[in-house]
């Protein structure tokens, strides 16, 4: 069973690790930590990824930046308190770390697949220019009655078909995991400079 719940959450990246390692937690004498890889788009452009390591993966007391590496895993959330209110936190978790040279296919360098549910209903707008997009936020299960909460962004086509999806639906997604710069307002006219990631969906399947 575990390994079927495994299999509905699976991240596959290549890119540049661009951060030291900071401690995130420990876990019956096992610390995580998390480091951050940019990963290039067919664009002039890249994703920058937080990924959680286990130090029983890569020695995280060393220097790692500018290297290349390979991450197998999921794509994990967690509920963060803070401005007394819950955030979204997402990452991904490592299972197996290689080194590489570098990116060598950018098209495979970032990929994903989602089995899940939906969980609100999804947020269907046009841009000023008239591109479809629909938002979604669906619910991977994980072993031991745990889910991760995955916005997702989908347009176009894609779009048009999330827009009918109703709570409860059974969805498959594949695509990559994406970081958006955005600025969040505090109080008054103070305002924060935050990332967001989600999935970008190049392909779904609605099963029920």
């Amino acid at each position: 069973m575990a390994d079927k719940i495994i299999e509905n959450n699976q991240v596959s990246i290549v890119g540049e690790i661009v951060s030291d390692f900071m401690f995130s937690h420990e876990v019956f004498g096992e610390g995580f930590y998390m480091v951050d890889v940019s990963i290039k788009r067919l664009s002039a452009s890249a994703d920058r990824i937080p990924v959680m390591i286990s130090e029983r993966l890569i020695d995280v007391t060393q220097d790692y930046k500018g290297e290349f590496i390979q991450v197998t895993g999921q794509f994990r959330s967690y509920n963060r308190h803070e401005e007394k209110k819950n955030r979204l936190v997402l990452s991904v978790f490592a299972r197996e770390v290689t080194f590489v040279e570098e990116e060598e296919d950018k098209v495979k360098s970032n990929q994903i697949f989602l089995d899940g549910y939906i969980c609100k209903p999804p947020i269907y707008r046009k841009t000023p220019l008239g591109r479809e997009i629909a938002d979604m936020l669906i619910a991977v299960n994980r072993p031991y009655g745990k889910s991760d909460y995955i916005p997702c962004i989908s347009w176009g086509r894609n779009a048009r078909f999330t827009s009918g999806f109703e709570v409860g639906g059974h969805v498959q997604i594949w695509g990559r995991i994406q970081s958006r710069e955005y600025v969040k307002k505090l109080e008054g006219e103070v305002t924060e400079r935050r990332t967001a990631y989600e999935v970008s969906v190049s392909k779904m399947e609605y099963l029920e």
